[in-house]
């Protein structure tokens, strides 16, 4: 998954990349697949018809979490790779759920559409840089319709902290299950200092409020990976 312009997903979320993206991540499925359970019960109380924007779809995976239990749904997916969305359409197509399904090629900017019943953001925002965060989840804010529901999932920690060295170590055994080289997993504390944007989790909500979203709840957590819902005030 990818977002925002400051991220240059053409260079990495390229045509070899998307093919293997699944294939890749498999070994993280206990990970993504309590991600998405608890996923769906914080949107339990969608209504009837919904439609949902996912920003950064890649594959498809977040729609198929959403559309496999709720047959009444309907999806925008947006991505910047080309690629991945081309992968996204396949697997849509063969699973008979492509005509409730829209693929923008562009960022979450680029979607019109301003009256969503919930827009997931899973795995994304921590490729977009401190600089373009505000605007990033402001524009998901304007996306949606009033009462709508804001899911977020992110790399996120306070790199400071004492805690942090050891919350390294996990991440590395994540990696690990990725396939990730000696020389890459010797480098990830480097590449999440200064290759991704991770912001500790009271930065993280205070953009939140600052973009429109009174309170963040957090639902998930697995070592560096953080996930928060929110709502749209009604009024």
């Amino acid at each position: 998954m990818a977002e925002h312009a400051s991220f240059t997903p053409a260079d990495f979320f390229n045509k070899e990349m998307a093919q293997a993206y699944d294939q890749r991540n498999s070994g993280l499925s206990p990970i993504s697949d309590n991600l998405h359970f608890l996923m769906r019960l914080s949107l339990a109380s969608l209504p009837q018809d919904a439609t949902v924007l996912c920003v950064g779809v890649g594959t498809g995976a977040d729609v198929f979490a959403l559309a496999n239990e709720r047959a009444d749904l309907r999806f925008v997916g947006v991505d910047p790779s080309a690629e991945m969305l081309e992968v996204a359409s396949a697997r849509l197509e063969e699973a008979g759920i492509v005509h409730r399904c829209h693929l923008v090629h562009g960022y979450v900017e680029d979607v019109a559409q301003n009256d969503f019943d919930a827009v997931l953001s899973l795995l994304v925002a921590h490729f977009v840089q401190r600089p373009d965060r505000p605007a990033f989840y402001r524009a998901i804010h304007d996306r949606l319709k009033p009462g709508g529901s804001f899911v977020s999932v992110e790399i996120s920690g306070d790199l400071d902290a004492q805690t942090f060295p050891g919350m390294l170590e996990d991440w590395k055994q994540v990696h690990k299950l990725m396939g990730a080289s000696e020389e890459s997993l010797a480098s990830l504390g480097e590449t999440l200092r200064d290759g991704l944007c991770v912001l500790s989790y009271a930065e993280t909500e205070e953009l939140w409020r600052a973009a429109g979203f009174p309170v963040a709840v957090p639902f998930f957590q697995a070592f560096m990976i953080r996930g928060w819902h929110a709502r749209k005030p009604s009024t």
